[in-house]
């Protein structure tokens, strides 16, 4: 085979190479769109679960305020009071505060779930779940809110109530 012959196989090599990764670069854009379409979806069914399970709370611990968060730090629901305490004739404020999010979505490409929960100005909760997308299993993202959120009431009685 000569030079001119090898070089010809060598620009086509080269163009189907350009071809192929273009495709795959084609194909990676379609994926992040669906993984971004995906994310979505599940964020607005965890948020809604999450506002069910918070918005229980003040019924079974008068005091507290829910407020819906989004934006930067993520969508979800979060429930707060401040008691004032007297204590030998002292005046002290206590805060207590549990809040549940779903964080945005990050090149990483995972769904994350976070938890923080204070009782009398303590943090005495803070979860983290996460799984790829593509992999999220929805029904073990709805289990842990309802756990974390048992687990706060419980602490909350034990320490605050």
């Amino acid at each position: 085979m000569s030079f001119e012959q090898r070089l010809q196989k060598a620009i086509q090599r080269g163009r189907r190479r350009n071809e192929a990764a273009r495709r795959e670069a084609e194909a990676r854009a379609l994926s992040t769109e669906e993984l971004k379409r995906l994310h979505s979806k599940y964020r607005l069914q965890l948020s809604e679960q999450i506002e069910r399970c918070i918005g229980q709370i003040p019924n079974h611990f008068p005091g507290f305020r829910t407020e819906t968060l989004y934006g930067e730090q993520g969508w979800g629901a979060a429930c707060s009071r401040d008691d004032l305490r007297v204590y030998r004739g002292r005046r002290a404020n206590d805060f207590s505060r549990v809040e549940l999010t779903v964080r945005p979505l990050t090149d990483s490409h995972v769904l994350e779930l976070a938890a923080k929960g204070t009782v009398r100005n303590k943090e005495l909760m803070q979860r983290d779940y996460y799984e790829k997308i593509q992999d999220a299993d929805l029904d073990k993202f709805m289990e842990l809110i309802d756990i974390w959120v048992l687990e706060y009431a419980e602490l909350f009685a034990a320490h605050g109530d």
